[in-house]
């Protein structure tokens, strides 16, 4: 059992084929965090798996960063929790962006491939991880998925992570930034219960922004929460629906894959 989330063992597979991950550790594929405690188990050997884990990760995490710089990729890892409009928020950007940057994407799903087929259905190439029970995609997942796709050179890859804002945090795939989804219809206090997650993201879309009129959410607290954990953090209101703030998103991307 994932020792931060809860999530047990499981077979991966990506577009179907099973794939198994390498990691030298008791709970398959789990961030086990310093303070976590599991029966049985010393602290130190809790530090020692979770070093052990983030390392094989990150060794992954430098060949895929390798190959996106020799291939000109701009790698993106979008991370939320579930519900807040990924999705729906990347077919809009992948139309928005026909004749004008040309996208590729990995899906992140514990089942199913219905994500994948909506991003298909754009024309644009998808390639679908399911973790099973596993709570995040990692660089060893993604690693594999680059194998699937043709990737044009100075395109830009759209990571669609598992949603859950804690394990994601920690798990480097070799992305040139982590661009975290906050939608309207949750809380404004995300950011500062779940820290990590905003500390590693250097970019926030407000997303939903539509449904402003019709909610209590409070945009400028929810964004001065965020940069309370992280003062850099760059921040562009969304709505896939109304289309407001897009263009400001899509000139964001053109200038990181320029």
């Amino acid at each position: 059992m994932c020792t931060t989330c809860g999530c047990g063992d499981g077979e991966t597979s990506i577009d179907g084929a099973v794939h198994v991950n390498e990691h030298d550790h008791p709970h398959g594929h789990a961030y086990a965090p310093a303070h976590a405690h599991v029966p049985g188990m010393s602290q130190k050997r809790m530090v020692s798996i979770e070093q052990n884990i983030l390392a094989k990760n990150d060794a992954y995490a430098r060949e895929n960063r390798r190959l996106f710089a020799e291939r000109g990729i701009f790698a993106l890892n979008l991370v939320s929790s579930p519900g807040s409009g990924k999705t729906t928020l990347l077919v809009k950007t992948i139309e928005m962006l026909k004749n004008r940057l040309e996208v590729s994407v990995i899906e992140g799903d514990q089942q199913t491939s219905q994500d994948a087929e909506r991003i298909r259905a754009t024309g644009a190439s998808a390639i679908q991880i399911n973790t099973g029970r596993g709570c995040h995609l990692d660089a060893h997942m993604v690693g594999h998925a680059l194998g699937k796709l043709d990737m044009a050179k100075g395109s830009v890859l759209m990571i669609e992570n598992v949603g859950n804002l804690v394990c994601p945090a920690a798990f480097d795939l070799g992305e040139a930034h982590k661009v975290v989804i906050l939608s309207v219809t949750e809380g404004e206090d995300k950011p500062i219960k779940y820290p990590d997650m905003f500390r590693a993201a250097d970019l926030m879309l407000v997303n939903k922004c539509d449904l402003l009129p019709y909610l209590s959410f409070d945009v400028d607290c929810a964004i001065a929460y965020a940069r309370r954990v992280n003062p850099g953090i760059a921040v562009i209101r969304t709505s896939a629906t109304s289309g407001a703030g897009m263009e400001d998103w899509l000139a964001w991307l053109e200038r990181g894959a320029a």
